[in-house]
């Protein structure tokens, strides 16, 4: 799976960001999610301008504490780290499951 990433804007305290991918809902509504719960951070969501015809565009201000590539980052890493967490646990509930049924 191939995700690619276009630079819109980028100030002290605005990140525009295109996600390339055709699941055009999942990790931008992630990302979004994660970045407005961080310090600093007054603004975090995703533009849809129309769902056929156009990719989601990630936007988050802060208020001029952090930059706003900095919270970027840190909230992709984070979003890391839950998948990781996330697929662990399945294969476990998954390995469990298995034994129930023997």
């Amino acid at each position: 799976m191939s995700i690619r990433l276009e630079l819109k804007k980028l100030t002290e305290r605005e990140l525009r960001i295109v996600i390339y991918d055709e699941d055009k809902h999942s990790l931008p509504n992630l990302i979004a999610k994660l970045a407005i719960k961080k310090p600093g951070v007054v603004y975090a969501a995703y533009i849809l301008e129309h769902p056929i015809t156009s990719y989601p565009e990630i936007v988050i201000l802060t208020d001029g504490s952090r930059n706003p590539l900095d919270v970027f980052e840190e909230v992709v890493n984070e979003a890391q780290k839950l998948v990781e967490e996330f697929s662990q646990k399945f294969e476990e509930a998954l390995r469990n499951a298995f034994k129930e049924r023997k």
